[in-house]
């Protein structure tokens, strides 16, 4: 009997050292700080761009179908016409993948069961990476940024210390775009985002993202590389970014007008027709 309890004491000891191990802050990188997207080099990229290793709008060249990319190329027409395109001027969500393009600074906050990403641009993010080691459950409710992110540890270099995270996105509400040129992902929203992050061999303050998207509207799996760099001040700022602050544009059906300086409604682009008025009184 004495042995018995001696056993399942040992066992318990031992159980409890390997969960203290597995929680063990000094097992996860740092990536504690400030993060904003990495000096590129690449010419004519006026806004973030989904691939950062190419220029922007069509020289992006998404792997897109033949139906896709014609609704991308008549996005770009709209824009050039004075439109807001596919990306619209609602101030939805961006959601994933563009929250990824990191248009404003981005914190990383890791604890053992799950690992937060929040990126601020339209508005501030709160994206929850779970690495508990669940399962795909059968169902769960849909969102721009993906209703669900799984995520897995790896240590790669057999040192005791993680160094990569891997996450798989599923479950996402739409319209999405990749960046703000309009590049489409398909209506069905059955999109699987994968990405597998981790620092710089060389320089400890560059985060990579490589970022794999599975999705209807494209030919063939779409992976890009981009890359984070941490802001050396240990007491970074962190300002607030609210898309419906000062928001001049009005979305009316499917059309978007513009909100002049004098508080009246305008066209966005040449030709425009007028919103229905049918319940407004003409005078």
């Amino acid at each position: 009997m004495l042995q018995r309890i001696a056993t399942i004491l040992a066992i318990a000891l031992l159980t409890a050292g390997v969960a203290r191990a597995l929680d063990d802050p000094q097992r996860y990188p740092d990536w504690k700080g400030q993060w904003t997207r990495a000096p590129t080099g690449v010419p004519d990229q006026p806004q973030p761009p989904f691939d950062p290793s190419k220029p922007w709008g069509l020289r992006q060249e998404p792997p897109l179908t033949p139906e896709y990319q014609a609704i991308y190329e008549a996005n770009i027409a709209d824009q050039d016409a004075g439109g807001p395109g596919l990306n619209g001027a609602s101030c939805r969500s961006h959601g994933m993948p563009m929250m990824m393009n990191v248009l404003g600074p981005m914190e990383i906050v890791i604890l053992p069961e799950v690992t937060y990403i929040l990126p601020n641009d339209v508005h501030a993010y709160v994206r929850r990476v779970y690495t508990d080691g669940r399962a795909w459950p059968e169902s769960f409710e849909p969102a721009f940024q993906g209703g669900l992110s799984i995520g897995r540890w790896i240590d790669t270099d057999g040192d005791g210390r993680y160094d990569t995270l891997e996450i798989e996105t599923r479950g996402f509400k739409g319209p999405r775009v990749y960046d703000d040129s309009g590049i489409p992902l398909h209506r069905d929203n059955q999109s699987i985002i994968k990405e597998r992050l981790y620092l710089d061999s060389a320089n400890r303050n560059v985060l990579h993202n490589e970022m794999t998207v599975f999705d209807h509207a494209l030919t063939r799996p779409w992976t890009v590389m981009k890359n984070y760099r941490r802001n050396p001040n240990v007491r970074p700022v962190w300002n607030e970014a609210e898309c419906e602050e000062g928001q001049g544009w009005v979305q009316i059906g499917k059309e978007t007008y513009f909100l002049s300086a004098d508080g009246v409604l305008m066209p966005a682009k040449k030709d425009q027709a007028p919103p229905d008025l049918r319940y407004f009184q003409k005078k």
